[in-house]
C-alpha cells in the first residue's frame, strides 16, 4: 500500500464510526436493529466528500495569493 490518503475519506474508519455509534445507541436503549451500517457509512463518507471539495473551492475563491 503506497497510497495515502486523509483519514476522514477511509471507508474503514466511517464504518467503525458507525459501528461504535450503534453499539452505544442501543446500550442506551435505542433501537438500533433495522439499521444498515453500511449505507449509512457510504453515505457519510459521500457527505464528508462533498463537504470537503465545497471548503477546498471556498479556499480557493478566498485565497489572496496564487497557486504556483
Amino acid at each position: 500500500m503506497t497510497d495515502s490518503k486523509p483519514w476522514y475519506l477511509s471507508r474503514t474508519i466511517w464504518a467503525s464510526m458507525v459501528t461504535i455509534a450503534t453499539a452505544a445507541a442501543g446500550i442506551l436503549g435505542y433501537q438500533v436493529d433495522e439499521i444498515d451500517s453500511g449505507a449509512v457509512s457510504e453515505g457519510m463518507l459521500s457527505a464528508i466528500s462533498a463537504i470537503s471539495g465545497l471548503i477546498a473551492i471556498f479556499g480557493r475563491v478566498a485565497a489572496k495569493s496564487r497557486i504556483l
